[in-house]
């Protein structure tokens, strides 16, 4: 009997805290917003960008927002977006990246 309402009392506390997990799963509108501020971002920061794509992987396995895709048809980047207030929180660049613009180097522009 005891083991029985402690197994059950461990069922109960794995279920409670699954629902305060996220998933990371976010809808079309939000990765969107998060799209359109991770465009502005690059266009607003670094020089000569003719086109910005993005991709449909949007996976982190922490949970947070994800905007992945490339510049100018061929250097591509990883943005992690805040799904709160949509900000850039940090970014990785691939080989051939431009180069920020001379007045955002010190300090991130705004966009």
């Amino acid at each position: 009997m005891r083991i029985a309402k402690l197994f059950l009392s461990l069922l109960l506390i794995i279920q409670l805290g699954g629902c305060f997990v996220k998933t990371g799963g976010y809808d079309a509108a939000t990765i969107e917003k998060g799209q359109k501020t991770v465009e502005s971002y690059i266009r607003n920061n670094y020089e000569d960008i003719e086109t910005v794509e993005f991709n449909n992987d949007h996976s982190n396995p922490m949970g947070g927002l994800m905007i992945r895709g490339k510049v100018n048809g061929k250097a591509g980047f990883v943005v992690h977006v805040d799904a709160n207030d949509f900000t850039v929180r940090s970014i990785g660049e691939k080989e051939g990246f431009p180069d920020l613009k001379k007045e955002c180097r010190e300090k991130v522009c705004p966009y």
